[in-house]
């Protein structure tokens, strides 16, 4: 998978085994909807996989990005792509850990690695969790029960076509649904 543009445009990352990646053309859409707020924010990539979004945030100027997976192939891959990207390591964080249980961690701030400032909230959120569950639901709840964003966060989820998520979900009003071929992104705002 090719990173698609940004500091890293071009350049090609690992994908570990066994899991669904976001398309390019999905990622490529999803950074032209959010243009220039990447640069500058704190992004949250939960599911994170291989790290493709949030390499993707890196490379367009986010200022943090912190990674959340409880696969452990996926950490040492999401570790080895950042490593061969040369990414400086004060750039981002990895939790290793389920991404709901990542949520309430950051939220009390136990377990959070010492180079995240302790003020900064997110400013954008991607998740991606494997369809046909509730996982997608589950943590949308999960965000909203938890105070870790900026008051014009936006939340996005991908999910599949047919499981699209409620309108409302807690704090969180859809604004938002693109559709591509089996795939919808969700857009929230607080």
């Amino acid at each position: 998978m090719r990173i698609i543009a940004g500091e890293y445009k071009g350049r090609i990352i690992e994908m570990p085994k066994g899991i669904r990646p976001t398309s390019d053309k999905v990622r490529e859409s999803l950074f032209e909807i959010l243009k220039n707020r990447v640069e500058g924010a704190v992004f949250l990539d939960l599911y994170s996989g291989s790290g493709a979004m949030g390499i993707e945030a890196l490379s367009r100027g986010a200022k943090k990005v912190v990674f959340i997976d409880s696969s452990r192939n996926c950490i040492s891959v999401l570790k080895k792509n950042l490593g061969m990207l040369g990414t400086p390591e004060s750039s981002y964080d990895i939790y290793s850990k389920d991404c709901i249980d990542g949520i309430k961690t950051l939220q009390t701030g136990r377990g959070r690695l010492q180079s995240f400032p302790a003020g900064d909230l997110f400013g954008i959120v991607f998740f991606d969790p494997p369809y046909h569950t509730d996982l997608a639901r589950n943590t949308l709840i999960g965000l909203s029960n938890c105070d870790i964003l900026t008051p014009n966060a936006l939340v996005i989820a991908e999910v599949f076509k047919k499981e699209g998520l409620p309108e409302e979900s807690g704090i969180f009003k859809k604004i938002r649904s693109s559709k591509y071929g089996d795939t919808l992104l969700e857009f929230f705002r607080k």
